[in-house]
């Protein structure tokens, strides 16, 4: 299993082309340099009314599946 911490700062406005479908996945850089390209949906429990803002974490296995998505940190509102 393996792990990568990115942090995402995606507006509400944003999102709109993931939920709407427009676009299914959400690409980012991994602190440690690494790209990482993942379901947008794994995004959902996080939205709010801003968007999707803060560090995350993403678990895969040893097939670079996906196993779970947690919040580090959040930014202050």
């Amino acid at each position: 299993m393996g792990c990568i911490r990115f942090t995402i700062n995606l507006s509400v406005e944003s999102y709109r082309h993931y939920y709407s479908g427009h676009a299914r996945f959400i690409q980012v850089q991994g602190h440690d340099g690494r790209r990482l390209r993942f379901p947008a949906e794994k995004l959902r429990p996080y939205l709010s009314h801003r968007g999707v803002y803060g560090e995350f974490e993403l678990e895969f296995d040893e097939n670079n599946k996906f196993i779970s998505l947690r919040r580090c940190s959040e930014p202050g509102l």
